[in-house]
């Protein structure tokens, strides 16, 4: 691992970010929109919809690790993971808009379409976001240098799902003539912004870490030392059952707003906030109880992205990750007992569930990177690109499933859509919404206790790593 020895200036760290908000732009709107845009949109029953959520991206995630390996194997001279970027914007702004098209079909040509369209965005997905996640741990050889890195990727994509999730509620109904029409639109204006801000990370970034000359290129082998690098295996589980809470969650909201909280939520909201509450409705952010309750959230929660350098002054990133991630459990595990028409209440749980919970993805990132360190620490080869893809594959299988599990419990505890729901729909909804995604939380809480790689052993990583080059290779330009 040979590097460059300047620092990652502001300008690369903020090109890097812009490619995670390009990808939440898909992600969060997939996240908290897409079962209800089959359910009570296209109109596919709950149960299809949330197969459909859940069987495209199980199968697409085993691609993964294919991915990651054939990057680490990519030469170029724009160097392993940057060149996906240019080569999968187009293909990934396309199909993203044919998935929100809309076409006049019968049921069971809107399945097909479904299952097509989602197949082929979440395919374009991967190709781009995989070594898009790699970059990361081969822009900088420094652990530091990377959690700032991190903290940058995530407030930037945490901007594109404040975007999102503060947005899509009003422009659903506001963007067009329907709410179909508005999803088309919708998803045109954001795989255009998609695409463009992915070229940009393109152009602005550097690969400054190789791998060894020496580097075993064997796959089998290259797998081998996974199965035996513990720390990642833990953070694989980990991921795993955050994204279950992340698909629970996400796509559990918009129900819990439509059916529980009712449309009467923004009542004494002028009253409330006065002339804040003004501001608010003329940036349409006060248009609706979700719309408000999804932007102090994304604030939260990127304020809380923001503030892991000044956390980490103070504890290391290990028990700190593991004390956030409890508490922002036991936040979500609270919605299931407060009063669902009290909306203050409502987004003051949100906003500390949302900034506990901030800085928890870039201190998680940043531990991938250094797995990837381990791996070569311990086994002398490096294997960036599967380090990752490998995380990512755990992240989209727990997010299948928890996407999956939202469409099954649904249609289990009786929901209709459009219609009023019956108190056991209700009480689903609860469940989904709160309850669920709280106890994964928890347990991914739970799983990092068992992660051993401490700061002071990183550190120790870091030296011996460096200690063994004798030459630095010239960066990639």
């Amino acid at each position: 691992m040979s590097a460059s020895p300047d620092r990652l200036s502001f300008r690369e760290k903020f090109a890097y970010g812009l490619g995670d908000t390009a990808s939440n732009f898909y992600f969060a709107l997939f996240n908290s929109f897409l079962v209800y845009y089959y359910t009570d949109v296209f109109g596919l029953g709950s149960a299809a919809a949330g197969t459909i959520a859940g069987v495209v991206p199980f199968v697409v995630a085993l691609l993964n690790p294919l991915v990651g390996m054939a990057a680490d194997r990519t030469e170029s001279r724009w160097g392993k993971f940057r060149p996906y970027l240019l080569w999968g914007a187009l293909p990934y702004g396309i199909f993203g808009y044919l998935m929100f098209s809309n076409p006049a079909l019968t049921a069971g040509a809107k399945l097909a379409f479904a299952y097509g369209t989602y197949g082929l965005t979440l395919l374009a997905y991967l190709i781009i976001n995989t070594p898009y996640s790699a970059l990361m741990g081969v822009m900088s050889p420094s652990s530091a240098d990377r959690t700032s890195l991190s903290a940058y990727r995530f407030a930037c994509a945490f901007t594109g799902g404040l975007l999102i999730g503060t947005y899509v509620p009003w422009l659903k109904d506001h963007f067009g003539a329907t709410e179909a029409e508005s999803f088309r639109h919708m998803m045109a204006l954001f795989a255009v912004v998609s695409v463009g801000m992915f070229l940009y990370t393109f152009f602005n970034t550097r690969e400054r870490v190789r791998a060894p000359v020496n580097a075993s290129q064997s796959v089998w082998t290259d797998i081998r030392d996974l199965a035996g690098n513990v720390p990642w295996l833990i953070l694989f589980f980990a991921a795993f059952l955050t994204l279950a809470n992340v698909g629970l969650r996400s796509g559990a909201t918009i129900y819990y707003f439509k059916y529980v909280v009712g449309e009467n939520a923004l009542q004494g909201f002028d009253e409330l906030l006065g002339p804040v509450a003004r501001v608010l409705r003329f940036l349409k952010v006060g248009a609706s109880g979700l719309g408000l309750y999804n932007f102090v959230g994304g604030l939260a929660f990127i304020i809380g992205s923001l503030t892991t350098k000044l956390f980490l002054r103070f504890f290391s990133r290990r028990p700190l990750m593991i004390w956030l991630t409890i508490l922002n459990a036991l936040a979500m595990a609270a919605f299931y007992v407060v009063d669902p028409h009290n909306l203050p209440v409502l987004i003051g749980l949100n906003i500390f569930a949302a900034f506990v919970a901030g800085p928890t993805p870039a201190i998680v990132w940043s531990f991938y990177a250094d797995t990837a360190d381990y791996g070569e620490w311990k086994f002398g080869r490096r294997s960036t690109g599967l380090v990752f893809s490998a995380a990512v594959l755990a992240q989209k299988v727990g997010l299948a499933i928890g996407t999956a599990m939202l469409g099954w419990l649904l249609s289990y505890y009786g929901y209709v859509a459009n219609a009023p729901q019956t108190p056991r729909a209700i009480h689903g909804i609860h469940v989904v919404f709160a309850v669920l995604p709280g106890a994964f939380a928890l347990l991914s809480g739970f799983a990092i206790f068992f992660y051993r790689l401490d700061d002071r052993t990183v550190k120790q990583m870091e030296t011996e790593l460096a200690a063994r080059k004798e030459t630095t290779a010239p960066a990639v330009s």
